[in-house]
């Protein structure tokens, strides 16, 4: 059955959310007087999946290697807009009031960045009456009906990608070497906004290269649950729960605490 979608200008996709951005529109969320954070995760990577595992590929080629203990991983950086209550620019009619230079989430909302996972409608914040079928078909057997739309999911893709290194620059130059177990929950840093502007203009030029000592430097997974920790040092990685983490940094995790 083919998804047929229209906006209704609701507003409720504009609200109380941690939008993923590319660093370019980050620099331009701050600049318009935004705030950002980081989000780390990480996923242990003892070794090399098979080259046929696209989920694996997909993971590899948006995350940065590094090391915990002597546990290799793999480390997910994701910059986000947030804001609690309305977007900053959201206007009074529920317009968006930065429509021509909003981010390329924004624009592919309520479409799918995640190639593997599916459009659901019921797990949108949209109303029922946008999905009626009077409106231009949006996705049909996984694929969206759109090539504008396909374009503006593509080009985020390719930014994430493109964006891999710059972000091991940008825990660099924030000191950054903490990271939520993947799918337990995410390690939030909010150095503010001066400070992450600072360090995403670092990160960003080519010529800003970490040096080696940082780069090597040891991670430490955090995660909320005891049984998790435990089976982290037992293969002599480094791990914590959320209490030691360092200032300006939290732990939004999943699932309830356990074991503590």
């Amino acid at each position: 059955m083919p998804s047929h979608f229209s906006c209704t200008m609701c507003g409720r996709c504009c609200r109380d959310l941690r939008l993923p951005l590319s660093l370019a529109e980050a620099a331009d969320w701050l600049r318009d007087g935004g705030e950002t954070q980081l989000l780390c995760d990480a996923i242990p990577w003892p070794v090399e999946p098979a080259a046929d595992d696209r989920l694996a590929a997909y993971k590899s080629r948006r995350s940065f290697p590094a090391m915990s203990g002597t546990l290799p991983l793999r480390v997910i950086v994701t910059v986000v807009a947030a804001f609690e209550g309305p977007c900053p620019h959201l206007q009074a009619d529920l317009r968006c009031g930065a429509y021509d230079r909003r981010p390329r989430v924004c624009r592919i909302y309520p479409a799918e960045i995640n190639p593997f996972i599916e459009l659901q409608p019921a797990a949108k914040l949209c109303p029922p009456e946008a999905w009626d079928e009077r409106h231009p078909v949006l996705e049909v057997e996984g694929r969206y009906a759109n090539a504008s739309l396909v374009a503006t999911i593509d080009a985020f893709r390719a930014a994430d990608i493109h964006d891999v290194e710059a972000k091991r620059r940008l825990c660099d130059v924030l000191g950054v070497r903490t990271a939520a177990v993947a799918n337990e929950g995410f390690v939030v840093i909010a150095p503010g906004r001066e400070a992450m502007a600072n360090a995403i203009a670092a990160a960003m030029r080519d010529d800003e290269v970490a040096s080696d000592a940082a780069s090597a430097a040891s991670w430490t997974f955090i995660s909320n649950r005891r049984g998790t920790r435990e089976t982290l040092v037992s293969v002599d990685a480094k791990a914590g729960a959320p209490e030691a983490l360092p200032a300006l940094h939290e732990y939004l995790g999943f699932q309830a605490a356990n074991g503590d």
